[in-house]
Formats: structure tokens, sequence, C-alpha cells
């Protein structure tokens, strides 16, 4: 992705490796869907290494994403 002069950084950082609206749908769902996957792993101890700072990261930047998507859509668009 091209960086225009009004974009902000936290949006060219955010999708600085993708180019088209599906991908970052895909990076955003994904994202999405682990975060949510995490809450019973972390609950019962399934997997040792998932624990409650996995979902403490991954919605926010399933959040980061989100937005960074909804700013595209309403001031440059997608190439």
């Amino acid at each position: 992705m091209q960086r225009s002069p009004d974009m902000p950084l936290w949006v060219f950082l955010g999708l600085s490796s993708i180019n088209t609206r599906k991908g970052a749908l895909i990076l955003f769902w994904s994202c999405f869907a682990f975060s949510v996957a995490c809450i019973p792993l972390a609950y019962y101890q399934w997997v040792q290494w998932v624990d409650w700072s996995w979902v403490a990261i991954m919605f926010p930047c399933s959040l980061w994403y989100w937005l960074c998507i909804r700013w595209i859509d309403k001031h440059t668009g997608w190439a």
C-alpha cells in the first residue's frame, strides 16, 4: 500500500503490506477469530502457552485493523 499525504501513520502501519480490502478483511477476521478462540483456551488451560494475555492483545489488534479498514474506506479507498 502506498501512503498518501493525508494518511495517518497508524493506518499505514496497520495495513502496510495489504493492498486489497479483501486481504484486509481476511486479516481482521482471522485475528478476531483467534482472539475469540483464545478465551476458552485460556480459561480451561487446554494449551499451556495460551493465557489471558493473548486475549488482551488480540482484541485490541482486531479493533485496530477494523479502524484502519474503516479509515481507508472513508478517505482514500482501495486500489
